[in-house]
């Protein structure tokens, strides 16, 4: 038999030697992983430098917060001391308030026993007061209380305004006119009105109506509410009145 003989000739540069568009690819994924590498060092850096940042930002932030609530506390301590030191000088004046109040009401009933008033005339505290027994002018009332030594009777306490209220059984002329300025009422000592024992509506100057005229003299009028019983009138109108002078 004739043998057959193939020659076949084997090119080493094609396995050997690798070709240039895979020695270009791999120096492309070199570079690509390199980038990569670099980019996640970069972002490790920043991570920590953020947490860095934060750990600071956390350490100030604590102390201010520690500071705060010092200065907090402190200021609650020393309005809770404020407040301590005012409530117990507010008993200590509450009392010596109560003391002095003893001490008044002893000298006053003091004063009551050595004191009187002429006959016909009737004591309140410091004061003796008349009830007229004839009616007349309200100018007229208050001529009659000074020729006795005394005047048209001033309402200076809720006290007083009580006593008065229980004291007259007729309506009654006071001591408190609006004549120099409509509206602005005043006593015949010169004070300005404070303690108002007005009639509902009332003072009203008559109301407009011309029967009434000008109401510029005030009256106590009996059967009404104590805090309830003045009411404005013409000083020309007829009625009785109240003097009051010093014990």
């Amino acid at each position: 038999m004739e043998e057959i003989y193939i020659n076949v000739e084997y090119d080493k540069s094609v396995d050997s030697t690798p070709s240039q568009n895979q020695t270009g690819l791999r120096s492309s994924e070199r570079r690509f992983h390199g980038a990569v590498v670099l980019c996640l060092g970069l972002l490790s850096v920043f991570l920590l430098a953020r947490l860095i940042g934060l750990a600071v930002l956390y350490h100030h932030s604590a102390a201010d917060f520690s500071t705060i609530n010092t200065n907090l506390t402190e200021r609650l301590q020393a309005s809770n001391n404020k407040l301590s030191s005012m409530s117990e000088e507010r008993e200590l004046l509450n009392a010596s308030l109560i003391e002095t109040t003893k001490e008044l009401n002893r000298l006053q009933s003091l004063a009551r026993q050595n004191k009187s008033c002429p006959a016909g005339w009737r004591m309140f505290l410091c004061s003796c007061y008349l009830l007229s027994n004839k009616s007349g002018l309200w100018t007229k009332g208050r001529q009659d209380c000074r020729n006795r030594g005394a005047d048209l009777v001033v309402i200076d306490s809720a006290e007083e305004q009580t006593f008065l209220s229980d004291f007259i059984w007729v309506e009654t002329w006071i001591g408190l006119t609006d004549g120099e300025v409509e509206g602005s009422w005043k006593w015949i000592d010169g004070t300005k009105l404070t303690l108002r024992y007005w009639e509902a509506a009332q003072p009203d100057n008559g109301g407009g109506d011309p029967k009434w005229g000008e109401e510029d003299c005030a009256q106590i009028k009996p059967g009404k509410k104590t805090q309830e019983n003045w009411n404005d009138r013409s000083c020309s109108t007829f009625l009785r009145w109240i003097c009051e002078k010093e014990a």
